[in-house]
């Protein structure tokens, strides 16, 4: 008879595994699928469990460190057990970010929702998704291992305030550098 997983036992499972601080090595551990756990990330980066949001940081900044996707779905996983989980949107919110430098040698320093840094770069890209329907731009920058930040607006309005146009294979793009590199975001033919 299998048991049901809880947030709970999967809180206790990782304090004895002794993580609580930064992201566990979750790429070495590979244990049985558990099922899936009521948990769900909203696209404003809210956590909740059964319906209803998780009030504790810390909770929620333990289980972002067991984050986990594979195969196009998302997991918390310790070392004796993963289970699955609903991601809205993506995982992260970057909700503030830092810029230095100027021009190709610009800097950017992202801080996700859970108190997160990274710095784009070449292993950390930004790159902009369209909704379909109506077109608005949604911008990510990638955390680790496939687990991405969705920017928020403000900080959306501000990058762009840093961005630049440049010519690339014919076309010129309007997009921001960081870490040397060029992120391109938007054809500069539509901002008109």
């Amino acid at each position: 008879m299998s048991v049901k997983p809880t947030a709970e036992g999967l809180m206790a499972s990782v304090q004895a595994a002794g993580k609580g601080a930064g992201p566990a090595p979750v790429h070495l551990w590979n244990p049985d699928f558990c099922g899936d756990l009521d948990i769900r990330i909203a696209r404003d980066g809210t956590w909740f469990y059964l319906g209803t949001p998780i009030g504790r940081p810390a909770l929620v900044k333990l289980f972002s460190n067991i984050l986990k996707l594979e195969d196009g779905k998302y997991y918390l996983v310790t070392p004796v057990e993963k289970v699955g989980i609903t991601v809205d949107d993506a995982p992260f919110v970057a909700v503030d970010f830092t810029a230095s430098g100027a021009g190709d040698a610009q800097s950017l320093r992202f801080e996700t929702q859970v108190g997160d840094f990274v710095t784009a770069g070449p292993d950390h890209p930004i790159r902009m998704a369209r909704d379909p329907q109506t077109a608005e731009p949604s911008p990510y920058v990638m955390v680790r291992a496939g687990l991405e930040a969705l920017i928020d607006r403000k900080s959306f309005y501000r990058l762009a305030e840093l961005g630049s146009h440049r010519e690339d294979a014919g076309e010129s793009w309007f997009g921001l550098w960081s870490g040397g590199v060029f992120f391109p975001l938007i054809p500069s033919a539509e901002l008109g």
